[in-house]
């Protein structure tokens, strides 16, 4: 792999204004809900790194392995309740919004779940893992595994 800058180490003006969205994002919506959608993002998007990450996270807030090892399929499971459904649906639509254009019968079923502000953080948060993704994706910003495997 072609070693490209290091956007995580490079600090300006835009690096910090992600940060302090994700910020407000953490202080403004449900953090557990926030990483398993963020997981569910990297996993359509592609995106190792951030799947990486965000299980850990995940991990760390209470959830569970079997959830997450079934996130990819979570509309066949029973573990997810109403709200997360929700919110994994909405997620999923404005990340395919080339596809889905975000119908209205989803943005319904959705905001019918969450506060308006809850919901507004919601929709942040998933625009916020989408910019990460592409910017891990597009600069090669590696897995922990990768970094393992090259110093071995």
């Amino acid at each position: 792999m072609i070693k490209r800058l290091n956007f995580m180490a490079y600090r300006n003006s835009g690096i910090d204004g992600l940060v302090a969205v994700e910020a407000w994002i953490a202080k403004s919506f449900d953090p557990k809900l926030l990483e398993v959608v963020k997981v569910r993002v990297s996993q359509m998007n592609g995106c190792a790194h951030c799947l990486h990450m965000h299980r850990q996270d995940a991990l760390k807030l209470g959830e569970t392995d079997d959830r997450l090892l079934l996130l990819n399929a979570w509309r066949e499971s029973q573990l997810f309740t109403t709200r997360e459904r929700a919110a994994l649906v909405w997620a999923e639509a404005l990340t395919e919004i080339t596809k889905s254009h975000a119908p209205d019968d989803i943005y319904e079923e959705a905001h019918a779940n969450f506060s308006d502000d809850e919901f507004l953080a919601l929709s942040i948060g998933v625009a916020m893992i989408n910019a990460w993704n592409r910017l891990a994706i597009g600069f090669r910003l590696q897995h922990p595994a990768d970094h393992k495997r090259a110093a071995a």
